[in-house]
């Protein structure tokens, strides 16, 4: 009965730090909207390694933006697929294919063909996409304008997710509920602390001060490139934002629940940025707050503690109502998609694994521990 007792006291103690996180939410800035075109403002770069199956649909969206986009550099990556031949047919005149060469010891893959594709940029702003981006025709423009208005010197975009079979439905929400516990909503105005997430599938940059600034060197060697650069822009005194980029961008990001586990659980202990002491006692906050509470609520149950089920019974409420407020943020809503709460504990589990035994093999390549 006693340690029932402790861990609702741990429990509550971990849940008011997460709702202080989440309360952050009710100031939210409105979501991108389409806006006018700056003729020649984007430089696109994309990064691209064995990606023949994604990078056709990219480049067929990205052909109905509008005069924002100068230019669309696709740099394979030393694919050893047909990337590099579905990029040189594609019939916009604004793609340009850049065939990689392969990264020196210390880079890791993805940093250096946008390095690469750095170098070629000729417009004032570039803006990093992934191959798995789905971005409607208005979201350049539409980043331009948010960066300019808000005085932002760089800005990452958070994406509506596309998710397709039923363990992707229900394993994706589960692994996005640890970042948004851990870190809370996108502030309203520009970053102000290094304890921060990023998302690297869309980025945008300002290309010369980038550029003089080193572009991605300073983040060669990490895995978690795209948190690793924002924590550094922020911490060198850039304004910073994140915005939310749903109604413009859809991300495909894997095809099934397993690939999610193995790819995005790599990086959700955010290895080699994190601290060893974030990192653990981020693992411990949210085992007592999305792990915990059912086994709880059973524990109390069969013990007839119902006073130490508390706790338990608010933060199910308060995931069950996050879950909710995450609808806008998913392409499509499987019944599936509502069984997500039920996977935290696999969701917690994986972040532990990821701390514990961070793995820096991509696509092929192996690269040696940073630092």
């Amino acid at each position: 009965m006693s340690v029932l007792w402790i861990l609702a006291v741990l429990q509550a103690v971990a849940g008011a730090i997460v709702l202080v996180r989440l309360s952050r939410g009710r100031e939210r800035a409105a979501p991108l909207a389409p806006t006018a075109e700056t003729p020649g403002a984007v430089s696109i770069v994309i990064p691209a390694r064995d990606e023949e199956h994604r990078i056709g649909p990219l480049l067929d969206a990205l052909a109905h933006a509008g005069a924002t986009v100068r230019e669309i550099i696709v740099v394979d990556d030393r694919s050893t697929d047909r990337t590099a031949d579905v990029v040189a047919a594609a019939a916009d005149p604004r793609v340009h294919l850049v065939l990689g060469v392969e990264p020196p010891a210390g880079w890791v893959g993805k940093q250096h063909a946008l390095q690469q594709g750095l170098a070629h940029a000729q417009a004032p702003w570039t803006l990093c996409l992934d191959a798995d981006a789905r971005p409607d025709p208005a979201l350049p423009a539409a980043l331009v304008a948010a960066a300019e208005e808000r005085g932002l010197e760089a800005l990452t975009a958070g994406p509506r997710f596309a998710v397709d079979t039923a363990g992707e439905a229900i394993l994706h929400p589960a692994l996005l509920a640890t970042l948004v516990y851990r870190f809370g909503p996108p502030p309203t105005g520009p970053v102000t602390s290094t304890r921060t997430v990023a998302n690297g599938q869309c980025l945008l940059v300002p290309t010369e001060r980038f550029r003089a600034a080193g572009g991605w060197s300073g983040v060669a060697a990490n895995m978690t490139e795209d948190v690793a650069l924002v924590r550094r822009l922020v911490a060198d005194g850039w304004r910073v934002g994140l915005v939310d980029a749903a109604p413009l961008l859809v991300v495909d990001m894997h095809d099934s629940g397993r690939e999610a586990w193995r790819e995005w659980g790599r990086s959700l202990a955010l290895p080699g940025v994190a601290s060893g002491r974030e990192q653990v006692l981020d693992i411990a906050v949210l085992a007592l707050t999305l792990a915990l509470p059912i086994p709880m609520l059973i524990a109390c149950a069969w013990t007839g503690a119902w006073l130490a089920a508390v706790p338990s019974l608010i933060l199910l409420a308060v995931r069950v109502l996050f879950h909710v407020a995450l609808r806008p943020t998913y392409d499509r809503r499987s019944a599936a998609w509502w069984l997500a709460p039920l996977a935290d504990p696999l969701a917690v589990a994986r972040l532990a694994w990821s701390a514990v035994r961070p793995n820096r093999r991509w696509r092929g390549r192996t690269y040696a521990t940073s630092g």
